[in-house]
């Protein structure tokens, strides 16, 4: 061999390793390829703001609350109040955005949560002293939000082709993750700067974000020939249109059993006052244990790449979910802090694969007639499942001790997944597009 070919040679391999490289860094870190798509990435980038904003009413409605009334319980009543009217315009919605055109019902809601925002915004600076007011203005905030969320989520599948999916999931799982980490140690630092009612001001001027997504997005009427009408019967119909789905019903099963048997999230102030040494008045200890998860959840998102390469999304969320079960077996045995934040951070990683499989199972095996009323019973089953969690693990703690409550849980988690598993075989084959 000449030395002019070990040159050629050499030239060749040096080119060659950078692009192993990038191929092994696409596959590992967060899939961006539905990024390219730009309706999908502006709707993506104004979620960024947007989830930062509502984190901020997040932390100052209970704050409010709770400086007004010095009552717990009346901060536990706004989770009420919030509650049903997600439940109810939740399924109302879902209807709504499978009858109208998704784009136009976008603005209007983000609208509505904007002024509501504002109003918010206006009760605490003239210095409102009546909590009900509150209440009533969160209860028709989220009554907007439970109408928007399932236009928007049924809205991806249009935007983003098919084996994208799961990494447009995982994407804007990423985002709430983060929003959920940034959002509320943003609203601890500007409390003390801006006041309290600024951040509803803030939240408001940040869906105007939204409002610039949605206006450049593509008009998304329905596409069946008989759309439906939004009524009582149309709603019905979606529950019919479930029976029938099995792979669906399974998903929404799996995600009912992770959260009710395993968020022990009612014993957290126990746990870190009697197990991880906090202060009657509360400490550094439960701030960990409540930002273990989305942090574990955040994390794992920037190296989510090989997710949207998977295809048996039954057997990936099946084995997400024991692995969220498991996490919380060992978050209950956890002697220290910090094993205990361990265990909550992995939970946290198994929940985001879980969310991204079964987002993209919903929105891919739903037909587009269907995909708003699916996403309604979804906002449903995510809003009630954690609350219900909250009283089983709350009575339970009191019986028999928060940790065996909480290992306890996890224990029933992998085992009611792995009988839903092997009565629903149809549901652990389910396989979805892939780009590879």
């Amino acid at each position: 061999m000449t030395g002019r070919g070990v040159d050629e040679q050499v030239d060749s391999e040096s080119a060659e390793t950078p692009r192993r490289r990038r191929g092994l860094a696409s596959r590992v870190v967060i899939d961006t390829r539905p990024l390219r798509y730009a309706a999908f990435r502006r709707l993506w980038l104004s979620g960024i703001v947007t989830i930062l904003g509502s984190q901020l009413t997040t932390v100052a409605v209970p704050k409010q609350i709770y400086d007004l009334t010095g009552s717990s319980g009346y901060v536990g009543l706004a989770s009420l109040f919030g509650l049903v009217p997600l439940v109810v315009f939740g399924l109302w919605g879902g209807a709504v955005a499978d009858a109208v055109d998704r784009r136009k019902l976008m603005l209007v809601t983000s609208v509505g949560i904007a002024l509501t925002s504002v109003l918010l915004w206006a009760q605490a600076a003239v210095g409102n002293s009546s909590v009900w007011v509150i209440f009533g203005l969160l209860a028709l905030q989220q009554a907007f939000a439970a109408v928007n969320m399932p236009a928007r989520s049924a809205s991806v599948p249009r935007l983003v082709p098919a084996e994208m999916l799961p990494a447009a999931n995982a994407l804007s799982s990423t985002v709430m993750q983060l929003g959920a980490v940034v959002g509320p140690l943003l609203a601890g630092v500007l409390i003390p700067v801006l006041g309290l009612p600024v951040l509803y001001l803030l939240d408001a001027v940040a869906l105007s974000a939204v409002l610039w997504a949605v206006l450049r997005m593509p008009p998304l009427p329905p596409l069946g020939e008989t759309p439906s009408r939004a009524g009582l019967r149309d709603v019905l119909a979606g529950f019919r249109y479930l029976a029938t789905q099995g792979v669906l019903l399974a998903s929404f099963l799996a995600d009912i059993i992770a959260m009710v048997f395993g968020s022990p999230r009612a014993l957290f102030p126990e746990m870190a006052q009697s197990l991880f040494g906090d202060p009657p008045g509360g400490g550094s200890a439960l701030g960990w244990l409540y930002g273990a998860i989305p942090l574990g959840a955040l994390a794992f998102g920037l190296v989510s790449g090989w997710v949207s390469r998977i295809s048996r999304h039954g057997v990936g969320l099946t084995a997400a979910v024991c692995a969220w079960g498991l996490a919380m077996v060992g978050f209950g045995l956890a002697p220290t802090l910090p094993l205990a934040v361990l265990c909550l951070a992995i939970a946290g990683a198994a929940d985001f694969v879980s969310m991204v499989f079964r987002g993209s199972m919903l929105q891919e095996a739903a037909t587009d007639e269907m995909r708003g009323r699916m996403q309604g019973v979804f906002i449903v089953v995510v809003a009630g499942g954690p609350r219900l969690a909250d009283v089983l693990h709350g009575a339970a703690g009191a019986a028999v001790g928060p940790s065996v409550a909480s290992a306890g849980g996890g224990v029933l988690v992998i085992v009611f997944m792995l009988l839903s598993a092997a009565c629903l075989p149809a549901f652990v084959r389910y396989r979805a597009a892939t780009a590879d």
